[in-house]
């Protein structure tokens, strides 16, 4: 049986189990989102048809793309959600 003492020990723990379980994966930016529109931002970077696009440029190689080598990263532009690494927007600033 357990004590209220050792339940009020274990609810913090349960409850971090819980949301670790969930995830904290962030929604993927939506091509068809307003904002990501308005930003002609594309999945797949070679299918740009944007005057500014530079073959080549993707989120991976952008200066703001906080994924590393993953597939898919953060990216301040469109916070608290993710790109993906081959994608491209308006915003692509060559990595330094």
């Amino acid at each position: 049986m357990t004590t209220r003492r050792e339940f009020f020990k274990i609810v913090p723990i349960v409850s971090l189990a819980a949301t670790a379980s969930t995830g904290f994966a962030q929604a993927k930016v939506d091509p068809k989102d307003a904002q990501a529109a308005s930003l002609a931002y594309v999945e797949d970077a070679t299918t740009s048809k944007h005057a500014k696009y530079v073959k080549g440029s993707a989120c991976a190689n952008c200066q703001l793309y906080q994924g590393a080598a993953a597939p898919w990263g953060g990216c301040p532009i469109f916070a608290g959600k993710q790109v993906s690494a081959k994608a491209w927007c308006s915003a692509w600033v060559k990595k330094a």
